[in-house]
C-alpha cells in the first residue's frame, strides 16, 4: 500500500519531517529530550495509571475500567504516534518492538465488527456513565467514541508511514470501515462531540484513497448545526450547542467558540476538506473564523481559549489575565490549524502565528526536563496563586508548578506526538516555489520543480536574526525562493490590531546572494528571490531583532497602559527568581530602555531582557521557559505608570 496521490489538495504541500535533518540549538534539544525522556515516560505513565490494563481487560473482557475518563485510550495512540515520528528518523529497534507489543494489546481489545473502546467494551451491560447504553448515543456530547477513533486513525497513519508495517494502520482501516458503515445520509447521523476524527479519516483517505473515508470527514462537518434538541435562542453554551461548535452549520459560523480544542481539530478538517473538494464555502468560513480568532480571541503569546469553564473561547476581547485558560492542547491544536491555512492560501501570516505559538504558548507547556507540563499556561502569577479558573475534567484552578501527569492528560501527550513533527513545518513547496517559513538549522533534501536541492540552514534563531541559506541544487535549476519576513520584522505584532508594537515601523531586511545585496520583491510577507540555482550558492538574510514594546487594542481593558515586551518571535515575562522575589510591583515607564543578554547558564540557555537605565534592575526571560525554578510571580503585561 502507497500513499494515494489526490486530484485534488492543497496547492501548496509542506516538506515531510524526515526530509529535514536538524542540527540546531533550540529544537534538536527539545526533539532529542522528546526521544529520550518525554516518550518512555509517556508510555510508563501510561502503564502505571492502568491506560494499557483497560486494553488488556477489554481483550479479555474481565475486570472494570481502571481510569477516569473514556478518552483515556487516546494518551497510547497519541504516544505511539509521537514514537512513530521519532523512529521514522532515529530508528530504534527496542522502541519499535515496544510498540509493536502495544499494537498487539490493542488489536485484541478491537471487537469482531472493528468496534474499539475500551470504556464500552470492558463490560458492555456496564460502560463508563458517560458511554450511554448503546454504541454512539451519547456521541455528541460525553462518550467521545469518535474522538478515540479520530487519534486512532492519526497514530496508526503515523505509524505506517514511519514504518511501513500495517499492523496498526489495518486496526484503524477495520474501525473506520465501520464508522463509515454506521454515519452518513440516510445512516446514523450526529455531529462529533469531541472533533478529530474528521482529521484522522482524512489521513487515511490519503493513505488508502477510499473515497468513503473522505465523504464521511465531510459528512460529519456537514452535521454541525442541525441538532433540533439544542435551545438555539439560549445564550448558554451548553444549552445552545456552541461549547461543541453546534450551534448553526459550518459554512454560517464566523466566531471562533467553544471548547478550544475541540474548535481547532474542527477548523484543521475544515481546511482540510475544503482542500480536497475544493469546497468554497468551507473555504470562506474557515476564513472568516480565523479572522476573528486572530483578531479577538488570541493572548499576545500566542495562546487561545481563555475561558477555564468548560476550557473555551470567551466572548470577543475576553481575554482575561489572572484567570487565562491557555490549555497546550488548544495551542497544538492552533499549531495544525494554522499549517493547513497557509497550505490553503500561501499567505506568511498563517505562519506568523504558528510561530508566535511553537515559541511561546506551546512549549510554555512543558517543562525544561521533558516530564513535567502545564495544562493550562498562565498570564500572570501573583503571590504564587491565580483565580480559581477550573479544569472542567480536573476540577483544580490554573497551574502555577509543573506536573509529571493528569487526570485528564491529553496535553502531555499532545506534546509527546507534536514536538518530534517540527521539522516538518519549516519548508513548503508549490510547483517551481520553495517557501522557507520556519528558520531552523539544519540540512533539507527537497525535491522543486522536479529537481533534487538540498538546502543546509545556519542560525542561531530565536536568539539572533542572521540567516545562512545553502542552495545546493544537484543540477543548476530555475526556482523562486521565498523566505517569510516575519511580521515582527515588518512591524506587525500580530495580523491584526489585536495587539500593535508602539513603534509600527518595519525594519530594513538586507538580503545578499553570495555576498552581493539584492533588490527583492516581496509577496504574501515573502521575499521572493527567483534565479538560476547553481551549487555553492549562499543566501544571507538579517532579520533586525530590536525589543519591541507591545501595547493591546483599546478593547482588552485589563491590558490598557501596560506593555508587553517581544524580541523576535519570543514573547517575554518577569519572573520572581531575576526580580527579589516580586514581579507584581513591576512597572515599565518610557524611559526604561532594555538590552539583550545571552545568559548560556540560565534556563538551558537564553537570552535574557535586562533594563538599563533606573535604580531597580529590571529582567525579562522568555515566557516559554517559567515555572522550571519552583513556585513564585510571573507577569507578562507591565503598567507604564
Amino acid at each position: 500500500m502507497t500513499s494515494f496521490a489526490q486530484q485534488k489538495d492543497y496547492a501548496i504541500k509542506s516538506v515531510d519531517f524526515t526530509k529535514v535533518q536538524l542540527n540546531d540549538k533550540f529544537w534538536l534539544p527539545r526533539i532529542e529530550t522528546n526521544r529520550t525522556v518525554t516518550i518512555p515516560a509517556s508510555f510508563a505513565r501510561c502503564q502505571s495509571t492502568n491506560r494499557i490494563q483497560n486494553f488488556v481487560n477489554a481483550a479479555n473482557k474481565t475486570g472494570k475500567f481502571l481510569t477516569t475518563f473514556p478518552f483515556d485510550d487516546t494518551d497510547i495512540y497519541k504516544t505511539i504516534e509521537g514514537a512513530s515520528f521519532s523512529l521514522a528518523v532515529h530508528p530504534d529497534a527496542k522502541l519499535d518492538k515496544f510498540v509493536d507489543s502495544l499494537v498487539t494489546i490493542v488489536a485484541a481489545a478491537q471487537e469482531p465488527d472493528g468496534y474499539l473502546y475500551t470504556a464500552r467494551t470492558i463490560n458492555p451491560a456496564a460502560p463508563h456513565s458517560w458511554s450511554g447504553k448503546n454504541r454512539w448515543e451519547k456521541e455528541r456530547e460525553l462518550s467521545h467514541e469518535l474522538y478515540n477513533s479520530g487519534h486512532l486513525y492519526e497514530a496508526a497513519s503515523a505509524h505506517y508511514l514511519a514504518t511501513k508495517k500495517k499492523n496498526f494502520l489495518n486496526i484503524a482501516l477495520k474501525n473506520a470501515d465501520l464508522v463509515c458503515s454506521v454515519f452518513g445520509p440516510g445512516k446514523l447521523a450526529v455531529a462529533p462531540g469531541h472533533e478529530i476524527v474528521e482529521m484522522g479519516l482524512v489521513k487515511l483517505y490519503r493513505i488508502t484513497g477510499k473515497k468513503e473515508y473522505l465523504a464521511t470527514a465531510k459528512f460529519f462537518i456537514d452535521q454541525r448545526g442541525h441538532y433540533d434538541k439544542y435551545n438555539k435562542a439560549s445564550k448558554d453554551e451548553w444549552k445552545n450547542g456552541q461549547y461543541w461548535q453546534d450551534d448553526k452549520p459550518v459554512t454560517e459560523q464566523d466566531e471562533a467558540e467553544g471548547h478550544a480544542v475541540r474548535a481547532g481539530y474542527l477548523y484543521s478538517a475544515m481546511a482540510d476538506v475544503a482542500a480536497l473538494t475544493h469546497d468554497e464555502a468551507l473555504i470562506k468560513a474557515v476564513d472568516r473564523i480565523w479572522d476573528n480568532m486572530v483578531s479577538k480571541k488570541m493572548y499576545v503569546q500566542g495562546s487561545v481559549g481563555a475561558i477555564g469553564s468548560g476550557e473555551r473561547y470567551g466572548d470577543n476581547y475576553q481575554l482575561p489575565n489572572a484567570t487565562a485558560y491557555n490549555e497546550t492542547c488548544a495551542a497544538v491544536a492552533n499549531v495544525y490549524w494554522n499549517q493547513r491555512m497557509f497550505m490553503l492560501h500561501g499567505n506568511s501570516k498563517y505562519i506568523d502565528v504558528l510561530e508566535k505559538v511553537l515559541y511561546n504558548g506551546l512549549i510554555s507547556g512543558e517543562g525544561l526536563d521533558g516530564k513535567s507540563f502545564f495544562y493550562t499556561n498562565a498570564m500572570q502569577i501573583t503571590n504564587g496563586v491565580t483565580a480559581g479558573a477550573f479544569n472542567s475534567f480536573n476540577t483544580k484552578g490554573i497551574e502555577t508548578t509543573r506536573s509529571g501527569w493528569f487526570e485528564c492528560s491529553c496535553c502531555p501527550t499532545n506534546l509527546v506526538r507534536l514536538v518530534p513533527s517540527i521539522p516538518g513545518y519549516i519548508y513548503a513547496e508549490k510547483g517551481n516555489s520553495l517557501y522557507v517559513n520556519l528558520f531552523i538549522s539544519g540540512n533539507a533534501n527537497l525535491t522543486v520543480a522536479n529537481k533534487a536541492v538540498e538546502v543546509i540552514q545556519q542560525n542561531n534563531y530565536p536568539w539572533d536574526g542572521g540567516l545562512k541559506f545553502n542552495i545546493n541544487p544537484k543540477t543548476s535549476t530555475t526556482f523562486d525562493l521565498l523566505i517569510r519576513i516575519p511580521g515582527w520584522v515588518r512591524g506587525e505584532a500580530i495580523p491584526s490590531d489585536l495587539y500593535n508594537f508602539e513603534d509600527k515601523s518595519a525594519a530594513a531586511v538586507t538580503i545578499k546572494v553570495n555576498g552581493k545585496a539584492i533588490t527583492y520583491k516581496t509577496q504574501n510577507g515573502y521575499a521572493l528571490i527567483s534565479r538560476n540555482w547553481k551549487k555553492g550558492d549562499v543566501v544571507d538574510v538579517e532579520l533586525p531583532m530590536a525589543v519591541k514594546r507591545v501595547t493591546a487594542n483599546v478593547n482588552l481593558k485589563e491590558d490598557q497602559q501596560k506593555i508587553a515586551l517581544q524580541r523576535g518571535p519570543l514573547m517575554y515575562c518577569a519572573e520572581w527568581p531575576d526580580n527579589n522575589g516580586h514581579t507584581s510591583n513591576i512597572t515599565i515607564g518610557n524611559d526604561i530602555q532594555f538590552v539583550p543578554q545571552y545568559k548560556p547558564e540560565l534556563l538551558n540557555g537564553v537570552t535574557i531582557l535586562k533594563s538599563t537605565n533606573e535604580n531597580k534592575t529590571i529582567v525579562a526571560i522568555p515566557y516559554y521557559a517559567w515555572a522550571n525554578r519552583g513556585a513564585g510571580e510571573m507577569q507578562v503585561w507591565f503598567p507604564v505608570k
